[in-house]
């Protein structure tokens, strides 16, 4: 099937045309809507799953539950392919649950407890260590706008590519590329800041 690429509506704009007929109803323009988005929907479960089919048919269902709650869906300055991929995201989410996509997560070495150095205290403290980085990251986090924020959520915590990030905020990818930039650089600031 080829797919157009077409560009989303900035983010800050109004609700995109597409989108509002679409909520009211018109199956035409939610066809539009699927033609428009489907191959960045289709990319990013295929990078996640690994498997051609099981990404058709994530995506198929992924389309699917939009069509059934597109009435339900609020416009609220963000694109519309941002909401798709984060149906996306809960369905791969599911189907790992599922057991069914299986994916190697490397873990850490395992210490032997008798080990010197592996006692209670010494676990407790990287608890600790591991509480007060994810403190730090957050006011980090809170120190950066709204778009600076959406879009390392986008690239860092949902795992979209420059281009998926692109398409889902409705800018260029050297726009997102010069966004992540600034954004990582203030962070990297504010938390070095924290920690001095």
């Amino acid at each position: 099937m080829s797919v157009p690429h077409n560009v989303t509506t900035a983010p800050d704009g109004p609700e995109p045309e597409l989108v509002a007929r679409a909520r009211t109803g018109d199956r035409e323009a939610f066809a539009a809507l699927y033609y428009e988005h489907y191959r960045l929907v289709y990319g990013y479960l295929l990078v996640r799953t690994r498997n051609r089919h099981l990404a058709e048919d994530l995506t198929q269902e992924v389309f699917t539950r939009a069509l059934r709650r597109i009435d339900a869906f609020t416009w609220q300055g963000t694109a519309f392919a941002a909401w798709l991929t984060t149906i996306a995201k809960n369905l791969y989410l599911d189907e790992l649950g599922r057991g069914r996509t299986r994916l190697e997560t490397p873990v850490a070495e395992f210490h032997d407890p008798q080990e010197p150095g592996w006692g209670p205290e010494s676990l407790a403290l990287r608890e600790l260590e591991a509480v007060e980085a994810h403190e730090t990251v957050r006011t980090a986090l809170h120190t950066l706008n709204a778009h600076q924020r959406h879009c390392v959520q986008l690239r860092f915590l949902d795992e979209l590519t420059p281009e998926e990030t692109a398409l889902a905020m409705g800018r260029s990818v050297g726009a997102v590329k010069t966004l992540t930039y600034r954004a990582l650089r203030k962070l990297r600031w504010a938390t070095e800041a924290v920690s001095a």
